[in-house]
């Protein structure tokens, strides 16, 4: 480049000026290691900034995750007065090889009940209340109430946004004596449009199972 240039300026300069030749060499190498640190300067930035660039993950997608429930606890109290009869299961170790802890219990013939659904994780340190987010996310969430209890029928006070059961709230109503089991089962991300899933049937539901609990019920 600095021989064209000389050789431009040779050519083009009428007479011949040998020291005009020279000294425009001068200048135009004086100016290109004037101006080569800040050429590479910019290279070497533009090239970080285009590896910083594609080294950056993309965003996160946040994923509505399953909870920790370690106690669960069902109290059902008589609609008309009297005590409540409270459902508990509590199992603190999860998968560990610790028994969970049971209350099961006795119901009246032909009563009504009003139904009260807690949930908790209790290995945080306050025990981290499960309901409060259940509430912030009903959308997403729905229980189910299956029985094995003759005449025993369970129904939805509660609702989300969009008009669909969720199951913190209930009605329970016993008719006559007997014996069985009723499972409470919480369905995390069901889908409440399918068939039959409003009405309580889990059969089309989907979605993950965050807890499933059997209570033994005797009725008399």
């Amino acid at each position: 480049m600095i021989y064209l240039i000389l050789q431009q300026c040779c050519v083009k300069s009428v007479p011949f000026n040998i020291n005009k030749c020279i000294t425009n060499k001068y200048i135009t190498m004086k100016f290109l290691f004037q101006t080569k640190p800040l050429i590479l300067s910019s290279i070497f930035i533009s090239l970080i900034t285009i590896v910083s660039c594609s080294d950056d993950p993309e965003d996160p997608i946040v994923e509505n995750e399953e909870e920790v429930i370690t106690t669960l606890t069902y109290t059902l109290t008589p609609f008309k007065g009297g005590s409540p009869v409270v459902l508990s299961y509590r199992d603190l170790d999860g998968n560990g090889d610790g028994e969970p802890t049971i209350t099961n219990g006795t119901l009246s013939a032909a009563t009504t009940y009003t139904g009260a659904l807690t949930l908790l994780n209790e290995t945080e340190s306050p025990a981290e209340s499960i309901t409060e987010e259940i509430e912030e996310e009903d959308a997403d969430h729905q229980f189910f109430f299956s029985t094995t209890v003759s005449d025993l029928v369970v129904t939805y006070d509660d609702t989300d946004d969009d008009g669909n059961p969720v199951g913190l709230a209930t009605s329970l109503t016993t008719g006559s004596v007997g014996s069985g089991t009723l499972t409470v089962t919480l369905k995390h991300q069901p889908n409440k449009s399918a068939s039959g899933v409003a009405g309580g049937d889990m059969a089309n539901a989907g979605g993950e199972t965050d807890i499933s609990v059997s209570f033994t019920i005797t009725v008399e």
